[in-house]
């Protein structure tokens, strides 16, 4: 698995397990073992999606020493408007049993995010996140956290995949010193972009499947990508990405898919 560094020096593996949507329950327990022992030694979570302890318990059932696993969850609209960003922090460590994450993020730009982000930056000087950083944030958000942060954000984790493949936000997020991680890589429940006839003709040429093309996309371009499934076959299928690799043309031609079309809220237009 291929490591990312982050403007702290801290490393987070490029492929991750997200676990949005993914049931409370044994579903999304056995995910989490499935993804760590498939090798992914990352795992995306964010409070709202109601199965932190659920994680939790997937690592410690895993049998993976919890410094060999990057773990990820975010900060909610209402604990940052409500600004008990430290209390919420607190109930996502005892949810996660664990006394650290490796990554906390603010979930999206509400009103307020600027005060969350004071107290996040006391919490990862008092080393209870190894690194915090943002989920999104279009650039009137960044602008903003660029004039107050005294810690810079490693991450702007964003929705992309080829029917959106955000390029613009994700230059504009590099050249600020951030990294940038993926959701929805492979279009979102319902979504239709793994039967595009594109793919699945480059798919037929490299022998892999139509969700491996697009990750490989996604590697190939630099950015964390962090695929969901409850599925052990899917799961292990996902990662299988590191042994091929993409011509300049393939990149070029999926980059072309792209139609802007959106399968998650608007950053500039949400109402949550």
């Amino acid at each position: 698995m291929k490591q990312i560094k982050l403007n702290n020096g801290i490393e987070i593996p490029q492929m991750g397990l997200g676990v949005f949507q993914a049931p409370q329950g044994e579903d999304t327990v056995n995910s989490v073992k499935w993804a760590l022992e498939a090798g992914y030694g990352h795992i995306d979570t964010a409070k709202i999606y109601g199965n932190e302890s659920d994680v939790g318990k997937g690592m410690l059932e895993s049998g993976v020493p919890r410094e060999d696993i990057f773990l990820t969850t975010k900060l909610w609209n209402g604990d940052i408007r409500a600004e008990r960003t430290r209390e919420a922090f607190e109930e996502s460590l005892k949810a996660l049993k664990t006394d650290y994450v490796d990554l906390y993020l603010i979930h999206w730009p509400v009103d307020k995010f600027e005060k969350a982000w004071m107290v996040m930056e006391e919490l990862y000087q008092e080393g209870k996140i190894k690194a915090i950083g943002l989920s999104n944030f279009h650039k009137s958000h960044l602008d903003k956290i660029q004039e107050i942060a005294r810690v810079k954000p490693v991450i702007n984790q964003i929705e992309s995949h080829p029917y959106m493949n955000n390029q613009e936000l994700i230059d504009l997020s590099k050249s600020l010193g951030m990294e940038v991680e993926v959701w929805s890589p492979l279009g979102g429940t319902g979504g239709n972009v793994l039967e595009d006839k594109t793919l699945n003709e480059l798919a037929e040429k490299y022998g892999k499947t139509p969700a491996q093309i697009v990750l490989r996309w996604d590697i190939q371009r630099g950015v964390i990508v962090i695929p969901k499934s409850i599925h052990k076959d899917r799961i292990v299928s996902n990662i299988d990405v590191f042994d091929f690799e993409l011509s300049d043309e393939d990149m070029t031609v999926i980059n072309q898919l792209n139609k802007n079309l959106r399968v998650g809220p608007d950053p500039d237009n949400f109402d949550f």
